[in-house]
C-alpha cells in the first residue's frame, strides 16, 4: 500500500464490533461519522484513529514520561498511515476539583492575573486614593511643576532601626560622610560639634538628613537624578524634598503605601487562590467555609417567627430564645411576617443579636460551650452546611488583591460576570499608551479567549462558574474553545457530538468555530447526528447498517448531497425526508393534574410561576443557559424530594409547590454510569438475571446437583470461580510498572466453575446466554413471558444489538439512560403514578433511535405516569404535548417564561426563537 500523505488510512479496523474496515480520510476537512446508536461510531474514531495517535505520541515520550501517563493498548487494526498527533474533545465531566472554574480551565484567569499584576491600580482601603510607589521619575515630575528658582533641600528620614538610639544613629550618619541635618526645622552642622549628647532626648521621626539643596531650574531631572537614587537607598526606600521657605515637607517612597497603611505589590500569584500567597486565609482559596447555614436553620422561609420559621427553636428546650426575642423587640423586627420577606439588616440582626437576646449566632455559641455531649454535637451537625466565606465573600482571595482594580473593577468583579459582558468590558476598556505597551499582549490573549467561548454558545456561564456543575456539552465546547486558543496546527481533532445541550439558535456559530478548526490546518473529525452539521460537513460517513454486531460497517460515505441520494444510507434517507419521525395525529389537550410552582428565584429565574401538567409528555425547552435545568433538576425535582422527606443534592429558592399529592414518586434518568464495576450489566440492572438464574437452576442437570439459582452469580461465592472471584481476569501487580490484567487461567475469562459451565438450557450455558445479545435472548427465551417482557422493554428503547452481560463501564451515556428506562419501563407499576425527568435523552441517538425512544415515553405515559424532559432537538419538541419555552435569551437576560403550550402554539409566539426553529423545521420537513 502506498503511503499517501494526504490522507489518513486505515486498514482492517476491528475494534469492537467493527468488520475489519478499510477506509481513507482526506486530511484538513471537517468529517462527520454518523450512524445508529452502536454502530461502531466511536469504536472507530475513539478507540481506533484517536487511540492510536495518542499512543504513538505516548510512545514518543521517555520511560520516566510515560510512567506518568495512561497505558494505551495497541487498537485492533492492520495499518493506520498518515495520522498526525491527535487531541479528543470529549463530553465526559472529568473535573471533580473544587478549584477548577471556568476561567482556569480555559486559562483566562491566569491572563487575568498577569493582567492585573502589571497594569493593575491599587485603590487605598480609607482614602480611595490610587496607591502609589515613587520612583526617580515621579520625584522629578513633581520639582518641575514647582516655580522656578524656588529653594529646596532633598533630605530623607533616619530609618528607625529598633536596636540603635538616636546618637548611635547620627554618629552613624557622620561616618557615611552626611554631615546636615533638620532637627524640628532647625538646621545642624554636625561637622561643628564635638559630641551628640543633645540628641538624646530627641525623636528619631524629628530628624531629617539632608543630601543636597538645590534651585529649580529646567534640566532638573539631569541635576538630581543620581541624588534622588542615593537618597532613596539611605532613606531605606524613603525620601523627603523640603521647602527652604517654610519647611514644608513632601514625602515619597518606595513601598506601595497609603495613609499609613502598606500595600503589596501586585504579582501574579497575589491573585491566585491556589496559592497560599494570594488565597483567602479563612477558606484557603474555596469561597466556602463550613459554618451554620440559614437555609436549614430557616428550611421553610415561608413560616414567620412565631410560626417556628426557626427550626432549632421550636423545641421546649431551646424555645427560651424565641421568648427572649418576643419580650424584648426593641428593634421591632416583625414576628408574624414570612422569613423570606424580612430584610438584610433585620436577619443581620437576628443572627448577632443585642442586650436581653442571644441572637441565633449567640445560640450557636452557647452550645458550642457542651460540646463534649453527644446529642448536642449531632444537633449541631444538623444546622452546619457549606456557606460563603464570611472574610471574603467567595472572591477566595484576601481582601487586600480585591483593593486592585483595572478599569474600576476587581478581578472578582469580573469573574463574576457572564463571558459574554466580561468580552464587552474588554471591549469597551481604554487603555494609556504606557498601559499598551505592557499589557497589549495579555490583552489580546484575553479578548480572543472570551470571544472563541462566546462563539461557542457559553455566553451565558461566569468564569467563576466550578467545572464539576458544567454539563457534559458546555464541558466539551470549554475545551473546544481552549484548544481555539492554542492555535495549534496540524493536528487531528476528535469531538464527540459538541451540539449536544446546544440550542438549534446557536448550531451555526458551533460549526463556524469547527471550520475555523479546519481552515488553520487541521483535521476535524467529528460523531454527530446533527443535520444541520452534516449539512456543513466536508465529508460524511455513515455507519450501519444496524447496532452491535449488526453494524460495524461503513455503510455509505460522501457529501451530503451524496449521502442523500444513497439507497443504503438510513441517515440519508432520514435527511431526504423518505423517512421521517412523525407528528402525533393527535396532541393530549385534555385537561389533568398539574403541579404548580409559584416564585422560582435560583440563579437566574426571575421569580416565575410554571404549570407542569401531569400524565402529559412536557418538554422543557429554551437557548443554552435560559434556567431549564435549575427549573426541572433544583426547584421541581429538589423541591419534590424534599417534601416527601427525601435529601435532595440541591433544591433551589421558590415560594410554593401545589400538587405534590398527586404522584407517588419521582425518578430523575440521567446518563450517570449504571455501574461502577465490571459486573455491573443491563440484564441484571433490569431485575433479569435473577429469571434467567432461576432457569438454569431449574434444569434437571442443576436440579440434580443441587444447585441454586445463587450458584449461577458471579457476584457471590459458589459457583463463580474463586481464582478470579468472578471478574474473569486477574490483577497481577508489577511493583515498578503498571498492574497487569491477564485472563483468568481457570476459568478462561468466563467467570464461572467447569461444573457451572456444564449445566445447559436448550444447548446454551449461563456464559453463551451471558454473551448473546438482547434481541438474540429474546428469541431463544421466547417461552418464559415473564423474561420476554423484560427483554422486549430493552429492544423497544434500542437496545436490541448489546450483550446482556456486557460490562456496564462500557456503555455509553445514552445507553445507560436507555438502559434506566428499559428497567422503569418493565416495572410497570400501574398503581403507582411516577413523574419521570430526563436531561437530554437524545444525546448519542440517531434519527431512527429517537423514533424508538419517543414510543417509550408514550409507553410511560400510557402507562398512567408523567414525563418531563429538557431538549433542544427539535423531532421531540414537535411530538411534546405540552412545551414550557424558557429565555428569552442566557444568563441575566433569561430565566423568564417566554411561552407554554403546545408547539402549535409555540410556534405563534413571535418571542420564541424555539418557535422559530420548530415553525422552520415543519415547513422544511
Amino acid at each position: 500500500m502506498t503511503f499517501d500523505n494526504k490522507k489518513i488510512t486505515i486498514k482492517g479496523a476491528r475494534q469492537h464490533n467493527l468488520k475489519n474496515i478499510y477506509l481513507e480520510i482526506p486530511k484538513h476537512k471537517l468529517v462527520v461519522f454518523t450512524g445508529v446508536s452502536g454502530s461502531g461510531k466511536s469504536s472507530l474514531v475513539f478507540d481506533t484513529i484517536y487511540a492510536e495517535g495518542q499512543r504513538r505520541y505516548v510512545e514518543s515520550l521517555s520511560s520516566y514520561a510515560r510512567q506518568f501517563l495512561e497505558r494505551m493498548n495497541k487498537p485492533d487494526v492492520d495499518i493506520i498511515q498518515g495520522i498526525s498527533p491527535a487531541v479528543a474533545i470529549e463530553q465526559k465531566t472529568t473535573a471533580r476539583n473544587p478549584r477548577s472554574t471556568v476561567g482556569t480551565s480555559t486559562e483566562i484567569y491566569d491572563y487575568l492575573r498577569l493582567l492585573f499584576a502589571r497594569i493593575g491600580k491599587t485603590i487605598c482601603f480609607d482614602c480611595g486614593n490610587e496607591v502609589k510607589k515613587d520612583t526617580v521619575a515621579s520625584v522629578c515630575e513633581w520639582l518641575e511643576t514647582r516655580e522656578e528658582n524656588g529653594k529646596f533641600y532633598l533630605g530623607f528620614p533616619i530609618h528607625p532601626h529598633e536596636k540603635r538610639s538616636v546618637i548611635e544613629e547620627i554618629e552613624l550618619l557622620k561616618k557615611k560622610g552626611f554631615f546636615r541635618i533638620i532637627v524640628k526645622n532647625e538646621f545642624v552642622d554636625l561637622s561643628e560639634l564635638d559630641n551628640f549628647r543633645d540628641f538624646a532626648e530627641v525623636e528619631k521621626e524629628d530628624i531629617i538628613v539632608v543630601l543636597d539643596r538645590f534651585k529649580i531650574k529646567r534640566k532638573i531631572r539631569e541635576l538630581l537624578a543620581e541624588s534622588i537614587e542615593i537618597a532613596f537607598k539611605e532613606g531605606e526606600g524613603r525620601l523627603l524634598v523640603i521647602n527652604a521657605d517654610n519647611f514644608e515637607r513632601k514625602n515619597f517612597n518606595r513601598f506601595y503605601e497609603c495613609c499609613g497603611i502598606k500595600y503589596e505589590e501586585p504579582e501574579p500569584r497575589f491573585f491566585s487562590f491556589n496559592n497560599p500567597y494570594g488565597a483567602c486565609p479563612v477558606c484557603q482559596g474555596f469561597g466556602k467555609t463550613m459554618d451554620y447555614d440559614m437555609n436549614l436553620i430557616v428550611p421553610d422561609p415561608n413560616l414567620s417567627i412565631s410560626e417556628g420559621a426557626i427550626a432549632p427553636w421550636r423545641t421546649p428546650k431551646f424555645s427560651k430564645y424565641l421568648r427572649q426575642l418576643i419580650r424584648n423587640n426593641k428593634y421591632k423586627i416583625p414576628l408574624d411576617k414570612p422569613f423570606k420577606d424580612l430584610t438584610d439588616k433585620q436577619i443581620e440582626i437576628l443572627k448577632k443579636g443585642y442586650d436581653g437576646f442571644e441572637g441565633i449566632n449567640g445560640f450557636f455559641k452557647e452550645l458550642e460551650n457542651h460540646t463534649y455531649k453527644m446529642h448536642i454535637r449531632i444537633l449541631l451537625s444538623k444546622y452546619r452546611g457549606y456557606t460563603v466565606c464570611h472574610a471574603c465573600k467567595g472572591s477566595r482571595l484576601r481582601r487586600e488583591a480585591l483593593q486592585v482594580k483595572v478599569g474600576g473593577l476587581s478581578i472578582f468583579d469580573i469573574v463574576q460576570m457572564s463571558i459574554e459582558k466580561a468580552r464587552e468590558f474588554f471591549l469597551n476598556l481604554r487603555l494609556s499608551d504606557y498601559e499598551k505597551t505592557i499589557a497589549q499582549r495579555i490583552y489580546d490573549e484575553i479578548l480572543k479567549r472570551l470571544t472563541f467561548l462566546n462563539d461557542v454558545g457559553l455566553g451565558y456561564l461566569t468564569l467563576d462558574r466550578l467545572s464539576s456543575t458544567l454539563s457534559g456539552g458546555e464541558t466539551q465546547r470549554i475545551n473546544l474553545a481552549t484548544s481555539l486558543g492554542s492555535a495549534l496546527m496540524g493536528t487531528l481533532y476528535v469531538l464527540d457530538e459538541p451540539s449536544i445541550g446546544l440550542h438549534p439558535r446557536d448550531n451555526a456559530r458551533l460549526i463556524k468555530i469547527l471550520k475555523s478548526l479546519r481552515d488553520i490546518g487541521n483535521t476535524v473529525l467529528v460523531v454527530e447526528h446533527d443535520p444541520e452539521m452534516m449539512k456543513e460537513a466536508d465529508l460524511i460517513y455513515d455507519m450501519g447498517p444496524k447496532a452491535g454486531i449488526n453494524g460495524g460497517q461503513l455503510v455509505a460515505h460522501g457529501t451530503y448531497d451524496e449521502i442523500i441520494k444513497n439507497p443504503d444510507s438510513l441517515t440519508g434517507k432520514y435527511l431526504s425526508g423518505k423517512l421521517k419521525i412523525p407528528v402525533p395525529e393527535k396532541r393530549n389537550t385534555s385537561k389533568t393534574e398539574i403541579i404548580k410552582i409559584t416564585g422560582a428565584r435560583e440563579n437566574n429565574l426571575k421569580n416565575i410561576t410554571v404549570e407542569f401538567p401531569l400524565r402529559k409528555f412536557v418538554v422543557v425547552t429554551g437557548v443554552s443557559g435560559s434556567g431549564k435545568s435549575t427549573l426541572v433538576h433544583d426547584i421541581l425535582y429538589g423541591g419534590l424530594v424534599k417534601m416527601s422527606g427525601g435529601n435532595p443534592p440541591k433544591v433551589g429558592k421558590f415560594d410554593t409547590i401545589e400538587g405534590a399529592r398527586y404522584i407517588d414518586n419521582i425518578e430523575i434518568v440521567d446518563q450517570s454510569p449504571i455501574g461502577k464495576s465490571p459486573r455491573s450489566n443491563p440484564i441484571s440492572y433490569v431485575k433479569g438475571y435473577e429469571l434467567i438464574r432461576e432457569i438454569f437452576a431449574s434444569t434437571p442437570q442443576a436440579r440434580a446437583r443441587g444447585y441454586k439459582p445463587g450458584y449461577f452469580s458471579f457476584n457471590v461465592p459458589g459457583g463463580r470461580c474463586d481464582t478470579c472471584e468472578g471478574d474473569g481476569f486477574v490483577k497481577i501487580e508489577m511493583q515498578f510498572l503498571a498492574d497487569l490484567y491477564l485472563e483468568c487461567d481457570d476459568c478462561k475469562g468466563t467467570r464461572f466453575k467447569k461444573e457451572v459451565r456444564e449445566i445447559t438450557y436448550k444447548g446454551k450455558n449461563i456464559v453463551d446466554v451471558l454473551n448473546m445479545t438482547v434481541d438474540e435472548a429474546l428469541e431463544f427465551f421466547a417461552n418464559h413471558d415473564k423474561l420476554k417482557d423484560i427483554l422486549q422493554t430493552l429492544s423497544d428503547v434500542g437496545l436490541g444489538y448489546i450483550k446482556l452481560g456486557q460490562p456496564s463501564t462500557t456503555l455509553s451515556g445514552g445507553e445507560a439512560q436507555r438502559v434506566k428506562l428499559a428497567s422503569h419501563l418493565a416495572q410497570r407499576r400501574k398503581s403507582q403514578h411516577t413523574l419521570f425527568i430526563f436531561d437530554e435523552p437524545t444525546t448519542g441517538l440517531h434519527f431512527d433511535d429517537i423514533n424508538k425512544l419517543l414510543k417509550s415515553f408514550q409507553m410511560l405515559i400510557d402507562n398512567r405516569n408523567s414525563v418531563v424532559i429538557i431538549e433542544h432537538n427539535l423531532d421531540v419538541i414537535k411530538c411534546a404535548d405540552y412545551i414550557i419555552d424558557l429565555g428569552p435569551e442566557a444568563g441575566d437576560r433569561g430565566g423568564e417564561i417566554v411561552a407554554m403550550g403546545t408547539p402549535e402554539e409555540i410556534m405563534n409566539c413571535d418571542s420564541s426563537y424555539t418557535g422559530k426553529f420548530l415553525k422552520a423545521y415543519l415547513e422544511n420537513h
